[in-house]
């Protein structure tokens, strides 16, 4: 492990800071270039209440940071002839038939739903007077205890926002995904992650049901004058309508395993991913197919959440106009976020994977402690 001094420091003040002004509760955060570990720091408290510390091998809540690990699974499944990521979702789930507002029935493949351009949507991204929080479709990481077959049936039975193809919008889409490439296995999602992906890497504590409960870390919610502790439930104000969170869900075998929020492990496990991808998919996909990763796969499209200056892959934001979006990582760099706080980013040309995984939502995700991480690995 060769540390770099000088980017110690500067991080260090940054989580100091962070947590000084308790904006964050805890987290971890790691820096890798040129496939060295530069920079591993667990700090601050996995739980808050009872001065448990947040170590290395802490384990925390995924959320979306799950998308990309199912999709390299589907990736990987695809280079086995298992899927064909451009074939009609009904091919693999005969039953999932969404609509138009007009009753017409469009194809959407599993390219549409790898690219969030299906027409589905998100209960955050509609209007709090939209009938759709009514129509009790899980986010996937709300409802503990609800079945996939439950869930596919009320997301069929929702209208498509827009034809697919037409539109990005942030979505339950990699849910779908996951059911998809666990039917075309014949196998449960979860074992479908661990043949492809998790295991060949050595993801030992990344899962769908938190494999060491006593290492689970509190969830937290951004609050004044502190980040509060999050029960049973939860509601955070976010995009266009709340997130509704339920932290138990990763402990719940009977929930079905979310392929966009489900999944909790380590930062460490995770920086071990995203390195395999940025050094040509190590032993879970050919260069060709991680390439895909970072590649912008939607044209022109605006991808909402991002602002100017991005697209997307098959699985994450990519950064086209570094100078449009104001940040700076070298254009192709490729970043998602997790709703539980958490972020991380790939960048191929400078050769960094960085890796932020907190226990407070929503700072550790687009807050100003993540932009003040990512400038400091840049300064």
């Amino acid at each position: 492990m060769a540390i770099n001094a000088a980017l110690a420091k500067r991080l260090d003040s940054v989580i100091d800071t962070a947590l000084a002004e308790r904006r964050i509760v805890g987290g971890q955060i790691l820096v890798a270039r040129d496939g060295d570990l530069a920079y591993a720091r667990a700090a601050g408290h996995a739980d808050r209440e009872t001065g448990a510390p947040m170590r290395r091998d802490t384990i925390l809540r995924f959320a979306s940071l799950s998308k990309p690990v199912v999709t390299v699974a589907a990736l990987a499944l695809a280079e086995d002839g298992a899927v064909d990521i451009d074939a009609p979702v009904t091919r693999y789930l005969p039953g999932f038939r969404p609509r138009m507002e007009d009753g017409a029935e469009p194809v959407i493949t599993l390219r549409h739903l790898l690219t969030h351009t299906s027409g589905l949507t998100y209960d955050f991204m509609e209007p709090p007077e939209s009938a759709y929080h009514a129509a009790g479709i899980s986010n996937g990481f709300d409802k503990p205890g609800m079945a996939m077959e439950d869930n596919l049936a009320r997301i069929a039975a929702w209208p498509l926002k827009f034809a697919p193809g037409a539109a990005w919008n942030y979505s339950v889409s990699t849910d779908v995904l996951g059911a998809a490439i666990a039917a075309a296995a014949g196998e449960t999602l979860q074992e479908v992650v661990r043949r492809k992906v998790t295991g060949p890497l050595g993801m030992k504590d990344s899962d769908f049901v938190v494999v060491d409960p006593d290492r689970l870390g509190a969830a937290y919610a951004d609050g004044e004058p502190a980040p509060v502790r999050m029960g049973e439930t939860h509601q955070l104000p976010f995009a266009v309508s709340p997130l509704n969170y339920a932290p138990a869900r990763n402990l719940d075998a009977s929930s079905f395993p979310s392929g966009g929020a489900g999944m909790a492990g380590t930062g460490d496990d995770y920086l071990t991913f995203l390195e395999a991808l940025r050094q040509g998919g190590g032993a879970v996909l050919k260069p060709q197919s991680a390439a895909l990763m970072a590649a912008n796969a939607i044209g022109e499209l605006p991808v909402v959440l991002m602002g100017p200056g991005y697209g997307f892959s098959l699985g994450a934001a990519v950064l086209l106009d570094p100078a449009a979006a104001g940040a700076p990582q070298a254009a192709g760099t490729w970043s998602w976020g997790g709703v539980y706080g958490g972020n991380w980013f790939v960048d191929p040309v400078n050769r960094i994977s960085v890796v932020i995984l907190t226990n407070t939502a929503i700072e550790g995700m687009i807050g100003a402690f993540t932009v003040a991480v990512r400038d400091a690995v840049y300064a």
